[in-house]
């Protein structure tokens, strides 16, 4: 999973994220269920090429209505304030792509790493149903070159797919997966994939202040 080049999605990768909301993908594949809490699922695939997992998460967030959480979470500030293992993490315009550097601290003796990424906002309208999606993917631009003492994540992938649940809450899936590079132990692994469910429900109680 090498890192694309500048440029936008295709129109089937939203779609795909779409369809999880409607029927979840999990047949056909040795996806296990990792992890359940507050409501939310998170499953998890090997990846036979890379030997890391890819996950999926499905849930409803209550009370938070679709529209203002996708804003929340596109809010990159917001995130700053309540992430404590960000270092550093701003948009920068490339040309003409707007590209996001996330440096993110991982626990000694282990290295920090970093993503230079671009994301894409769509709202969609499937069959009377308002689904906003948000994809992201890593990115290879020369403004962002490697940094000393810090290992460059470089197959960042990540959907998130968002509906009303009918009464005033969200119906959410989200794809993700990443190769930290280097030798990861597992208990890190494990700790970096249950951050996944913190950010929705962050992301779920900021709407509600």
């Amino acid at each position: 999973m090498d890192p694309a080049t500048v440029g936008g999605f295709s129109q089937e990768q939203f779609r795909e994220a779409c369809a999880e909301l409607h029927q979840p993908a999990l047949a056909g594949a040795d996806w296990q269920l990792l992890v359940e809490t507050s409501g939310i699922s998170i499953y998890r695939l090997l990846d036979q090429q890379t030997g890391l997992y890819e996950y999926k998460v499905f849930g409803v967030l209550a009370d938070c209505p679709p529209d203002v959480f996708a804003d929340v979470y596109m809010d990159l500030d917001y995130r700053k304030q309540w992430d404590q293992y960000v270092k550093e993490l701003y948009e920068k315009e490339c040309g003409s792509e707007t590209v996001v550097y996330w440096e993110v601290k991982y626990p000694f003796p282990m290295s920090n790493r970093d993503y230079v990424y671009v994301r894409q906002r769509q709202e969609l309208d499937v069959e009377g149903r308002k689904i906003c999606v948000v994809l992201a993917q890593s990115v290879s631009v020369p403004q962002f070159a490697e940094r000393p003492g810090v290992i460059r994540v470089k197959g960042y992938k990540q959907s998130l797919a968002i509906e009303s649940d009918g009464k005033k809450g969200s119906k959410v899936f989200m794809y993700y997966f990443d190769n930290p590079g280097g030798q990861i132990p597992s208990w890190l692994i494990n700790w970096a994939a249950k951050l996944r469910p913190r950010e929705l429900e962050v992301t779920a109680t900021k709407t509600k202040k």
